[in-house]
């Protein structure tokens, strides 16, 4: 199982008046990662693929550790964990080689936005992400 593996870095306004990286930017990072992650297989090919547009049904994420601002990026690792006929969920760990700050998951619904409704995950779309399935790690 491949995993996606984003580079994301670290901006000063990333950080609360506690000196670590706010709770809420967190999630701007997965939307980085995820976006990187989901739009690969569209550019560049002139294949459609979620090209017509996604929306976010749910997020989980658990606070492991802060993290503090420096100036090296941390990595973000993506992996799809279920694909269903209509939503796809995403599983993340922001980390550093030694340590673990954030795991999550996201449910992502490919959206038809000419016809503003959900649509269904295209075959082109499911093998595509077959390459990153896999379970969710145990927590530590």
């Amino acid at each position: 199982m491949a995993r996606h593996i984003y580079s994301c870095p670290l901006r000063w306004s990333d950080m609360d008046a506690f000196g670590h990286v706010n709770n809420v930017v967190f999630l701007r990072y997965l939307e980085e990662a995820r976006i990187d992650f989901m739009f690969r297989l569209a550019p560049g090919d002139g294949s459609p693929s979620f090209a017509g547009g996604s929306v976010v049904a749910r997020h989980e994420i658990d606070y492991v550790r802060p993290l503090v601002h420096r100036h090296t990026p941390v990595t973000v690792e993506s992996w799809v964990t279920k694909i269903g006929a209509a939503s796809l969920t995403i599983a993340y760990e922001i980390k550093d080689p030694e340590q673990v700050y954030v795991r999550a998951s996201t449910i992502v619904v490919p959206y038809d936005l000419a016809e503003e409704r959900p649509r269904r995950i295209s075959a082109e779309e499911r093998l595509f992400l077959q390459k990153y399935l896999a379970e969710e790690p145990a927590a530590a």
